[in-house]
């Protein structure tokens, strides 16, 4: 959606998950597990560096396996990089970052900062996603559809190791 007052690009995306809020909240802060699910899709992520505290760094790359089932890459015809700032890390309850595409194409240009609110819910956490200041570059249809499938790929890890 685009804010009609700050005229801000933004999307949201909450999903249900039956683990333990400090489950889902590991899983953002370890290096390992944010590989295995962070990647929309059939993409797969290689992160390059990571440092999660207020202030660290975290800088990875999500790889298309066939660079025809996406838009393209944004910083070479397969892969997205970037690198994120984490913001500001509250344990088990929230996880903020500012993300920074590294390309060429003036349209992925700018800051767009990633929250990851988690609450308690029936059986589990209820875990939402608000993306904000998307880049001009990126439909808000795709990154809500990528938001949305990295989501399922968190919630199978984590209900998984629930089990």
């Amino acid at each position: 959606m685009i804010d009609p007052r700050t005229k801000q690009r933004i999307t949201r995306v909450s999903r249900q998950m039956k683990a333990r809020r400090n489950d889902v909240y590991k899983a953002l802060v370890d290096q390992d597990m944010v590989a295995s699910w962070l990647a929309p899709g059939t993409m797969r992520c290689v992160v390059h560096e990571f440092e999660p505290h207020d202030g660290g760094r975290f800088r990875m790359s999500l790889i298309y396996k066939d660079p025809a089932e996406g838009p393209g890459g944004k910083t070479t015809e397969d892969t997205d990089t970037f690198h994120r700032r984490f913001v500001r890390l509250v344990p088990y309850e929230r996880v903020v970052q500012l993300v920074e595409f590294e390309s060429e194409q003036p349209g992925m240009s700018g800051k767009m900062k990633v929250t990851w609110d988690l609450a308690d819910a029936e059986g589990g956490a209820n875990v939402t996603v608000v993306c904000e200041d998307i880049p001009q570059g990126i439909r808000l249809e795709d990154n809500e559809a990528g938001s949305a499938s990295s989501l399922q790929k968190l919630a199978r890890l984590v209900e998984r190791s629930a089990l």
